[in-house]
């Protein structure tokens, strides 16, 4: 069995060791894991190619942005074959902008130039890097400012139900357009957040008017196009409100054919219960988690520890309740936690000062990896049962039969657990505030 530690009041990162597994007595501290007792297949792990990494990446020398590359696609890496995308701009740009002259609602103008800039390079040069496909996500978070009903593009509004059909053709027009520079949009979401207003792009839909621009216009868009391959998400938004909205949207008979699934963030706490319902009453959607990170508007004094944490608990939270693909927010961001055109500043796992030429892995990167650099695309999460809440768990079989056991230690204090399968496994001290990953096979 091998063993990778990251306990950084130690300085061990990804610090892998050799354990030999044996019958295990101990039935007090026990872990069990059930690889017969199986749940949802797992899609992968990523993050988001935002302007603002894009930008910050354009900035670093060539040496940085190998760093970079590698850590996030490479073997050695995080392993990433996941992310996520805005169309057109969101807040973490360098401020508004659309793919359209303002008032074109023939799309006649239509052109990507601007993610030309900085966008599409960085992108391509991560698919180069991966040995595996990246599967790509995009969300909207504004329409252009004339189809929405406050004429801006940020302060939500809506979409002026006068432009749904204008809206899906330029959905359809982003996907094709990325098509001709080798970059395949997988999935979409219908919008980012659809019940926030902020100061920021955004526009607000009722679950009525998500399900009908959804059911009624965007997926018969993307059919008509010859796009039918391409998934697409409701809700985007926060997972307190998650099964509300999913039973809402569902009421819509065409939209529950036609939607593929429902995606999620984390802004609002936990709330697996409500992952896990929805997993529950509507089996054949898919849910996937595709926003997260440390705002410092809430936890700018918070340690490196506890934001590491906070993803790792996530994650093992939200796996456990039935989630099949991990989508981190920023890729990059600089020191100040941006740019971002209103100042909403935020921690990434890579941090960077592109004018001293710096970059930072923080301690969420290395706690990322423990998932995404073992469990693979197609692996299913497995039953592992614990025998005390001190220690959060969650467990994978990956496709060739290897096991993926993740535990975390979020205490002041160590905890012992005996790991077994079968009644065979090891006995550990989980020491406080790290977390480990064991691989094995049966």
């Amino acid at each position: 069995m091998k063993c990778i530690i990251t306990d950084a009041k130690e300085q061990k990162y990804w610090q892998e060791q050799e354990l030999d597994r044996t019958e295990v007595t101990d039935c007090m501290h026990v872990v069990n894991i059930y690889p017969e007792i199986a749940g949802q297949q797992m899609e992968g792990f990523g993050g988001a190619f935002t302007e603002a990494s894009t930008y910050n990446y354009s900035l670093l020398d060539q040496d940085l942005q190998r760093e970079v590359l590698e850590g996030y696609f490479g073997a050695d890496g995080l392993r990433y074959n996941l992310a996520r995308t805005h169309i057109h701009s969101c807040d973490f740009a360098l401020g508004n902008y659309t793919y359209i002259e303002e008032g074109d609602a023939e799309l006649k103008s239509f052109d990507i130039a601007h993610d030309k800039n900085n966008m599409i390079p960085m992108i391509k040069a991560a698919i180069a890097e991966s040995d595996t496909p990246i599967h790509f996500l995009a969300s909207p978070w504004s329409p252009p400012a004339f189809m929405k009903t406050n004429n801006d593009m940020n302060h939500g509004g809506k979409l002026k139900p006068e432009y749904y059909q204008t809206s899906a053709a330029y959905v359809v027009r982003y996907i094709k357009a990325y098509a001709k520079e080798g970059i395949r949009i997988d999935a979409i979401t219908v919008q980012n957040e659809p019940e926030a207003v902020q100061t920021w792009d955004s526009c607000t839909y009722t679950p009525q008017e998500e399900a009908a621009y959804a059911a009624d216009y965007l997926v018969p868009a993307l059919r008509a196009a010859g796009l039918s391959d391409v998934k697409v998400f409701v809700w985007d938004h926060n997972k307190e409100a998650v099964y509300d909205r999913a039973k809402a949207i569902f009421e819509n008979e065409q939209a529950r054919k036609c939607v593929d699934g429902i995606a999620v963030h984390w802004y609002t706490g936990d709330h697996f219960e409500a992952v896990a319902a929805v997993r529950k009453m509507y089996p054949e959607k898919r849910v996937y988690f595709t926003e997260g990170c440390v705002e410092y508007s809430r936890f700018a004094d918070s340690g490196e520890v506890q934001k590491a944490e906070m993803y790792a608990h996530d994650m093992i939270g939200n796996f456990n309740a039935g989630i099949e693909a991990f989508l981190d927010w920023n890729l990059l961001l600089d020191e100040k936690g941006g740019p971002n055109h209103v100042g909403n500043f935020c921690a990434a796992p890579m941090m960077c000062d592109p004018h001293e030429k710096k970059l930072e892995k923080r301690l969420s990167y290395y706690y990322i990896g423990h998932f995404s650099r073992y469990v693979r695309r197609g692996a299913q999460q497995i039953l592992s049962t614990r025998y005390t809440d001190q220690i959060e768990t969650v467990a994978f079989l990956n496709p060739d039969g290897e096991r993926v056991v993740i535990l975390l230690n979020r205490t002041d204090n160590p905890v012992t657990v005996a790991l077994r399968e079968a009644g065979v496994g090891v006995s550990v001290t989980m020491e406080a505030h790290t977390i480990r990953t064991f691989l094995y096979t049966e």
